[in-house]
């Protein structure tokens, strides 16, 4: 079987959550750092009068495995990731504690 391109898969999966976010006081951005793996999709402006800045969803790849650093979504990264054929050992929750990975079913690092 022919392993999965993960920074192309990775995009693919960000960009679609771009266009479910559109709001007219909140810009949504997305960063796409190709050179060195790092894929964000960032929340920046206003929100009923509140401040919106920070990252929605951060991911890296580091090695062979997609690391999760930061998952806002309700469905999660890592099921859609999954659902794309990416094997779970090959997923990071980074937003988990080392010690919690273990329980987690996808891999440790």
């Amino acid at each position: 079987m022919e392993k999965l391109n993960y920074p192309e898969l990775v995009q693919k999966i960000i960009k679609v959550h771009v266009t479910h976010l559109k709001d007219d006081e909140t810009e949504v951005q997305l960063i796409l750092d190709r050179e060195h793996n790092h894929y964000l999709l960032m929340l920046v402006g206003w929100h009923h009068q509140r401040r919106e800045y920070g990252s929605l969803i951060h991911i890296d790849i580091k090695g062979d495995k997609i690391w999760i650093q930061s998952d806002g979504t309700e469905v999660g990264v890592a099921n859609e990731l999954v659902e794309a054929g990416v094997p779970q050992h090959d997923i990071v929750l980074g937003f988990k504690s080392p010690f919690k990975r273990q329980f987690t079913g996808y891999a440790v690092c």
